[in-house]
């Protein structure tokens, strides 16, 4: 007689959770060795900030007078912080896209690993990626003559709403690189639609010089909320009406593009 083998247990939801967090980890670990491997991607992250502060600080903030204690360095180095953390999408998106095109997707997809891992696992090596070109640029400020005037807990409090801020924006670019599938489409789309977001806002001059009728977009956009409650935190000033913006509009992106992000990387290929 032959004998018969019970089928084996289904794991427990605790064990899928732990395969879950292990999956991630070594996709966001994957994630990263390409982004210190690839020259072009450390160029995009973290020199080409670091050229914009320079080029700010030293050619238009003589030029630019700005109501805030210490001058134009400390105005620019938090609305340079989260042009960084939303210009960092810009990698999530052409990654994205280039493996969707050469079928690495589909290969993982077809590994015995949580399928979430794929996405979550690039959102969390993105993660770590943004808080390591925002403390480079905290520094680079340093050296230009930036300091923090609020003390060390609001400083904390401002990498971090920068770093989620970035985080919800990788969210929107999770979805148009996964979306659209191709590397050069998905850059021109990223150029389309965060160079006016993060120019037209508060990040490098003030709004009242702008022209009315930009002055009602730049007021009412979440680079500007976000910026100004970076500005804050930094330099002191009220915050709490900014913040609670802040936090809307990112909450509002998750809520939008994190199933939207989901929903196109299960149709990929």
């Amino acid at each position: 007689m032959t004998a018969i083998t019970a089928p084996a247990p289904a794991p427990g939801l605790a064990e899928r959770v732990r395969w879950g967090v292990s999956d991630t980890l070594t996709l966001s670990r994957r994630s990263l060795l390409v982004w210190l491997r690839v020259p072009a991607y450390l160029v995009f992250t973290v020199i080409q900030p670091v050229m914009f502060v320079l080029l700010f600080r030293y050619v238009f903030g003589g030029a630019i007078p700005v109501p805030v204690p210490g001058g134009y360095v400390e105005f620019l180095i938090p609305g340079i912080i989260a042009q960084t953390a939303a210009f960092a999408t810009f990698g999530t998106a052409i990654v994205l896209a280039q493996e969707l095109k050469k079928g690495v997707i589909d290969r993982l997809k077809s590994m015995p690993i949580a399928r979430s891992a794929v996405l979550t696992g690039r959102l969390v090596a993105d993660t770590g990626r943004m808080v390591i070109t925002i403390v480079i640029i905290v520094g680079v400020g340093y050296a230009v003559g930036f300091r923090f005037l609020n003390g060390a807990g609001p400083a904390v409090a401002m990498v971090v709403l920068a770093t989620v801020f970035g985080v919800s924006f990788a969210c929107i670019a999770a979805f148009t690189g996964l979306a659209i599938g191709d590397e050069e489409s998905v850059q021109a789309f990223g150029m389309i639609w965060l160079f006016p977001l993060t120019f037209v806002s508060s990040a490098f001059v003030p709004i009242a010089t702008m022209p009315g009728w930009l002055q009602a977009f730049a007021n009412h956009q979440p680079v500007t909320y976000v910026v100004d409650t970076m500005r804050a935190l930094a330099l002191g000033g009220p915050i709490e009406a900014n913040l609670w913006r802040s936090l809307a509009w990112i909450a509002g992106i998750f809520v939008v593009f994190l199933p939207l992000a989901v929903r196109a990387y299960r149709r990929a290929a």
